[in-house]
């Protein structure tokens, strides 16, 4: 409990005093750096507040890439950084479609660890009793990369995973050892945590990962191997392809020998045709389920409230491989209402106004005000200094003297075959209001991307969806008339710019929506996989326009649907009709 409460006196403290504690930082940092080759011929050595601010640039990955590079490659650190650089974030690769890396040191994990540490005060501080039962979490690790300067290389929470603030946390509250944590093999680490959470279900009070996407994942995998894990409880023995020795053995002292009434109970839960509350018949003790629910993870929002009959879903933190940023101080809230409160310790912030009639005039974080929305600028530690994250925040209220925001969207995701620009808030509120429809026909979106397809006149909106039956191994009957049904409820969803041009002008065609086999979307996590990204870490593109991604799609597409009317000028919902589906055979 003194724990608890030192985290929560923390929060207070730092979210009363954002505006001192933000220019003690900055301060900070330019003494650190203003003598880096990158910040000296801005600030020629000064760490003035309003020097920086008029002389240094707004940056893109891009713009600081070269400097990056040189440091990787074997330059000084103090190219870009006044503090030594130990390890390079890779992000994931699949937010704006291209693999960035980014200079770091153990502060950055100092800092993963408080912000963990303060989100698991705050819950507890609404939910009683989870400090003493066992976490099911998903995560795994990358292996390592080296630099040509010899500097490890990996997905930030790789580095966590593998630092000293990881294996020296003072509470084990994990299902799974961390032989199994530290694995690299994503199909075995992902077989034991299931294993070990199975057999220790009393135990569990919260199922977690970093996105929602792992664990519908996880549910999918479940789904597929249950009979394999029963068949493990009930033998005591891990499966033969389990063949990293290190998780084979930890693994096989939690199974602790034959159960049979476990794999008993475990398959009566199984057995039954639909999957609806799985996870909570599974872990009938469980309380809550942990995981970044917001933005473009908001897809999957309905996916696990079926599974797990609707337990509070909690979107703890926000931050990126760039920074971190804040905290859900109200975690009980709806998915939609998630706020993320910025702790001011954790980099220097700056905002960029979007609304128009602002004139571009950068503000300080405790300047942001209440109904605005405003891109965001990183000056961190590490060598980030007025970064553009280009994610779009809008500010909901304050905590204390320190706002909170709304994750609205990536500001250059969008859809565009004219002068429209749709952008990811637009794709996610219409898929959301399309998943609705399609539960009629008993079937639930499992996952979604889509690309402007230009190649036709005029060009059109393409839409991937992947299906699966609400029933165990339920066969996805595609109802024509519905279908045409979410073409159209998307289609109205958009903004007025796009209904104008898709009715009256003609220059946009009819949205399509192509369904692909069930399993498509793990093919195209395993492709980004391939390419560097880490599945703890896996976020499904949004929009794709490269070949190698369209082309993994296009084979799995199994049919295709137009809308069959151009959208109505006004956002009433009206009748749909019924338009001809084409199969590829």
């Amino acid at each position: 409990m003194t724990t608890l409460n030192s985290k929560l006196m923390d929060l207070e403290e730092l979210t009363l005093n954002a505006k001192q504690i933000q220019d003690d930082m900055l301060e900070e940092i330019l003494r650190v750096n203003a003598n880096t080759e990158y910040l000296r011929r801005f600030l020629h050595g000064s760490s003035d507040k309003k020097l920086f601010q008029k002389n240094v640039p707004l940056v893109s990955y891009e713009d600081v890439k070269p400097y990056i590079e040189r440091v990787a490659n074997g330059e000084p650190s103090h190219v870009i950084s006044g503090e030594p650089i130990t390890y390079f974030s890779l992000s994931s690769g699949t937010s704006g479609g291209k693999l960035k890396f980014f200079p770091t040191n153990n502060k950055y994990f100092e800092n993963l660890a408080f912000i963990q540490a303060l989100c698991s005060a705050i819950i507890s501080k609404y939910i009683d009793g989870i400090k003493e039962g066992k976490v099911i979490k998903f995560m795994n690790t990358r292996p390592l990369s080296t630099t040509p300067s010899g500097l490890h290389a990996a997905p930030a929470f790789t580095g966590f995973l593998r630092s000293d603030c990881f294996k020296n946390r003072p509470s084990k509250c994990y299902t799974s050892p961390d032989e199994v944590i530290l694995c690299f093999e994503d199909k075995q680490s992902m077989f034991c945590h299931l294993l070990c959470g199975l057999v220790q279900r009393a135990t569990v009070v919260s199922m977690s990962a970093i996105f929602a996407f792992t664990l519908v994942q996880a549910i999918r995998f479940l789904e597929t191997h249950w009979k394999e894990l029963c068949a493990n409880i009930r033998s005591g023995h891990v499966s033969d392809w389990i063949t990293d020795l290190s998780c084979r053995e930890s693994v096989s002292a939690i199974l602790g020998g034959t159960n049979l009434e476990l794999a008993d109970v475990i398959e009566k839960e199984c057995i039954h045709k639909s999957w609806e509350g799985i996870i909570t018949r599974l872990w009938p003790n469980i309380k809550f389920i942990e995981s970044i629910s917001t933005g473009q993870m908001s897809q999957y929002v309905p996916i696990l409230e079926f599974y797990s009959n609707k337990l509070p879903l909690i979107s703890p933190l926000y931050g990126a491989s760039e920074a971190l940023f804040g905290v859900n101080v109200d975690p009980l809230c709806n998915p939609q209402d998630v706020s993320y409160t910025f702790i001011p310790t954790m980099s220097y912030f700056e905002f960029v106004p979007v609304d128009e009639g602002n004139n571009d005039e950068i503000v300080d974080l405790v300047d942001v005000k209440r109904g605005c929305s405003y891109e965001i600028l990183v000056t961190n530690r590490f060598g980030l200094y007025r970064y553009r994250m280009g994610d779009i925040l809008e500010v909901t209220g304050f905590y204390n003297s320190a706002p909170k925001f709304r994750f609205v969207r990536r500001k250059n995701v969008v859809l565009s075959v004219h002068v429209e620009a749709t952008t990811e808030e637009d794709l996610v509120k219409a898929l959301s209001r399309a998943s609705h429809v399609i539960e009629s026909s008993g079937l639930m979106l499992m996952g979604f991307t889509c690309y402007s397809d230009v190649s036709t006149v005029p060009g059109h909106y393409v839409i991937y969806w992947e299906l699966k039956s609400r029933k165990t191994n339920g066969i996805v009957q595609l109802d024509n008339k519905v279908m045409v049904e979410c073409c159209c409820v998307v289609e109205e969803s958009f903004d007025i710019i796009y209904r104008r041009l898709r009715n009256r002008y003609d220059s946009i065609g009819a949205l399509e929506i192509r369904v692909v086999d069930q399993g498509t979307f793990d093919s195209l996590m395993e492709y980004f996989i391939s390419k560097g990204a880490s599945s703890s870490q896996y976020k499904t593109p949004l929009c794709v326009n490269s070949p190698e991604v369209l082309s993994i799609l296009e084979e799995k597409v199994v049919a295709r649907f137009f809308s069959d009317k151009p959208p109505p000028l006004g956002y009433k919902h009206g009748n749909i009709g019924i338009t001809m589906m084409h199969k590829n055979n």
